[in-house]
């Protein structure tokens, strides 16, 4: 399914680029392929020291017995999300404070820990290469993590200076509940059907061997080539070469492009649209400049200073106890920092390929064509049409929503209610395909299964509930 999410992205970022203008010149999507693969190096470059720090101390509580401790004390909640797990496997322990981190929005310490638990996990894979129906629940955990404290969406909201931002607090959290809920429920439904199911011989078990290639292995090579091309092959290259004749034509003749702006209204959308960014970006710069050390009062500053306590907590814990239980604390910290290195290495590859394609895609300005197409569907149906670019743009990119929130709580023609349902939205949803690409990178899966349909349907969950719940609570 990775295959066709990964084309899909761009042959319609490519299609729609051609069509709006931005092959060539300061918004070409060749510059953002190129800048978005430059990116995806710095991104990885920049989780190494955070991977490094963690795993050291992950490897100091293990030693000191405390990832026993934690997945003996939580076993039967584990046993029920994750029953392939053996009890007391290094894996739950890993996996439990990943999403304890979660749901206090340490995002610094969820991803290393999270990265811990995924290469434990891939320890009990019979077959390399495919995720098992552990690791796609735990993904589906991840793409739909409960979260207690949304900071990112606080500290825009109330750098936009609307009135009673900690007011989000609540629905974002029953919202993720809901998101994580449906995630993991549609992992399970999805895990054995036909086409997900483990048992379909798609991958070899990690203990027999691959058959070795002879002269009739050969010969069925041979036939299979001279096989006819599916249908469905022909069909694609057909629309492949239909769309680049229209990137060609667009480009080469900008009359043609002009005219089909105009008459389409799609000129006058991007024009607004540019307009409406340029304010967004302000507002992003004030939301970066916000005190970090103004603290909300009551029970919400408790929350956020309980949160900022967390880790200082935790290093003196894991060192601590290691100590007394007699571990050479500095040696067996260097020792699982080393690993930090070896996974960084190992995610680049596919943080290139899902960042290129989403840049690509989001760069087309495929985003503002889908959501002029589809605004009188949703009006219909009752969904505000202004939150649709963040609900499709969320699970692609955490920056790029980001920059569509603060667009959407600049502009002072939108509902107060729709800012706040657009908070809440980013809280309550995660980027599930960054997260697919650097878990699933990490161990080198390449055969993801039902594990893209299970975060999806979280997200899209997560949205919803977000809407019906803003409308029941903060109208």
């Amino acid at each position: 399914m990775l295959n066709f999410i990964w084309l899909g992205l761009i042959l319609l970022g490519v299609f729609v680029a051609g069509l709006l203008g931005r092959i060539s010149g300061d918004q070409s999507i060749a510059e953002s392929a190129f800048a978005s693969a430059k990116a995806a190096i710095t991104l990885a470059l920049g989780l190494v020291g955070g991977m490094m720090l963690w795993l050291g101390m992950l490897r100091l509580a293990d030693k000191a017995g405390l990832v026993r401790a934690i997945a003996w004390a939580l076993r039967p909640v584990m046993r029920i999300l994750f029953p392939e797990i053996p009890a007391n496997h290094p894996a739950t322990g890993a996996m439990i404070l990943n999403m304890a981190a979660n749901m206090l929005g340490l995002g610094n310490a969820a991803t290393p820990l999270g990265l811990k638990a995924m290469q434990e996990l891939d320890k009990l894979n019979p077959r390399p290469g495919t995720a098992t129906n552990s690791m796609v629940t735990f993904l589906a955990l991840n793409t739909s993590a409960v979260t207690l404290i949304p900071a990112t969406s606080l500290i825009y909201i109330s750098a936009a200076g609307i009135p009673n931002p900690h007011g989000i607090l609540l629905p974002t959290i029953l919202a993720t509940v809901c998101a994580a809920s449906v995630a993991v429920l549609l992992a399970r439904i999805l895990q054995g059907l036909p086409g997900f199911a483990l048992g379909n011989g798609a991958s070899l078990p990690a203990s027999e061997p691959a058959p070795e290639r002879g002269p009739d292995s050969a010969a069925e090579s041979e036939s299979e080539e001279r096989r006819p091309i599916a249908l469905w092959r022909w069909v694609l290259g057909i629309i492949t070469v239909l769309l680049l004749a229209t990137v060609v034509t667009f480009e080469l003749h900008p009359s043609l492009r002009q005219n089909f702006l105009q008459t389409s209204g799609l000129g006058d959308l991007l024009r607004e649209q540019e307009a409406s960014a340029a304010v967004a970006q302000s507002l992003k710069e004030k939301a970066q400049a916000v005190d970090a050390s103004a603290r909300p009062e009551g029970w919400r500053g408790v929350m956020v200073s309980a949160s900022a306590l967390v880790i200082p907590c935790l290093f003196v814990i894991f060192t601590a106890v290691a100590a007394i239980r007699g571990v050479k604390i500095y040696e067996e910290f260097v020792q699982g920092a080393k690993e930090g290195w070896d996974v960084a290495i190992r995610i680049m590859p596919f943080l290139v390929a899902i960042l290129v394609a989403m840049g690509i895609f989001r760069d087309s300005g495929a985003l503002t064509l889908l959501q002029w197409l589809v605004s009188p569907l949703l009006n219909l149906i009752g969904f505000p049409a202004e939150l649709l670019p963040l609900a499709l743009m969320r699970p692609l990119s955490g920056s790029g929503s980001a920059g569509i929130m603060a667009e959407i709580l600049s502009q002072p023609e939108i509902p107060n209610l729709i800012k706040y349902t657009a908070a809440t939205m980013f809280g309550s949803t995660e980027t599930t395909f960054y997260v697919l690409s650097v878990y699933f990178g990490s161990v080198s899966v390449r055969r993801s299964r039902h594990a893209i349909l299970a975060g999806l349907g979280g997200d899209l969950s997560g949205i919803v509930a977000s809407v019906i719940l803003c409308r029941m609570m903060l109208v």
